[in-house]
């Protein structure tokens, strides 16, 4: 068996991998699966005076533990592993999108006076920056408001965390992940916009061409699985936080949540031309600019052998 070990991943961002971990599917494929807790520690509160994430590291949670060679692969965001792959000093690698696509919201507790994203204008909306939701918001937020109008601040990674600022107050938004969304939606607050974004995988010099296309033959056997039952796999979303978080359990039904946004798929690579859009996008924020060209932000040859052997 080929030992791998992985950040920690949640069902947002992780469900394929969880579920092929779960039902023996690596182990088929001749893998031995562990994983490395990237969320243990303290963890800062909101730091309403930094706003931006220029100049910040991208290894606060995602990618943090692989740099330290505690971990073989991780995923996160694609936007953020763009930073991330520019940053490593522990050579990581981009070599594809990972097999779920998230589900972002922007939401806005059941006080705020905004109703639509114009409304965000000037108002403070607390983002973990680097994270998905953070890129995601602000590619929301462009097709309505002018860039000077977008204001955000630095929260600490996850959900819960960012749900409970709103509330105190901290800011007065918030783009949250599921379950989140379904918990802030029955305890009354209001979804201001939403839309889903892909994630990549990162991997080692230690992870060979072979042992990734045979990790994401294992992925996409759990995605036909999840595609053909999506109810059962909806479970997840409550199951996973009975301990990390028990007011998920205690208030949510799989009833509560929304299957539509469950989206997976097979992992591909990353299309040239989105690749190219991305980077560009990314750069006309202040980030990237240590790298002179998108291509140097994935490794195309391991990315193209990978999945042509896992087909």
């Amino acid at each position: 068996m080929t030992k791998l070990t992985l950040e920690t991943t949640a069902p947002f961002q992780g469900l394929p991998e969880l579920v092929a971990f779960d039902e023996g599917l690596f182990e088929v494929e001749g893998i031995e699966v562990s994983w490395a807790d990237r969320d243990v520690g303290q963890k800062p509160g909101t730091e309403r005076d930094i706003n931006s994430p220029v100049g910040l590291d991208p290894f606060s949670s995602h990618g943090k533990l692989f740099e330290q060679g505690k971990a073989d692969m991780y995923n996160a965001c694609e936007w953020g592993n763009y930073c991330r792959v520019q940053d490593t000093s522990a050579g990581g690698r981009q070599v594809g999108r990972r097999a779920i696509v998230a589900f972002g919201a922007l939401v806005v507790p059941p006080n705020s006076s905004a109703y639509t994203p114009q409304q965000m204008a000037g108002r403070m909306i607390g983002l973990p920056y680097y994270f998905g939701t953070h890129f995601l918001t602000l590619l929301m937020l462009e097709g309505f408001l002018p860039r000077d109008q977008i204001l955000t601040c630095k929260t600490p990674n996850g959900s819960r965390r960012q749900y409970d600022g709103m509330l105190r107050g901290d800011y007065e938004g918030a783009c949250l992940t599921e379950p989140y969304i379904s918990l802030a939606e029955k305890q009354g607050c209001r979804v201001l916009t939403s839309a889903s974004f892909h994630g990549t995988e990162i991997v080692s010099e230690q992870v060979s061409i072979e042992t990734y296309a045979a990790f994401n033959r294992a992925v996409a056997e759990a995605v036909r699985r999840i595609k053909s039952d999506k109810t059962r796999y909806m479970r997840y979303f409550i199951d996973y936080y009975k301990e990390r978080d028990p007011e998920i359990a205690q208030v949510l039904t799989v009833k509560d949540l929304n299957p539509s946004r469950l989206i997976v798929q097979e992992p591909a690579p990353i299309p040239e031309k989105e690749l190219r859009r991305s980077y560009e996008w990314i750069k006309s924020w202040g980030m990237l600019s240590e790298t002179p060209q998108a291509s140097d932000l994935v490794d195309l040859s391991s990315q193209q052998r990978a999945h042509s052997l896992s087909e």
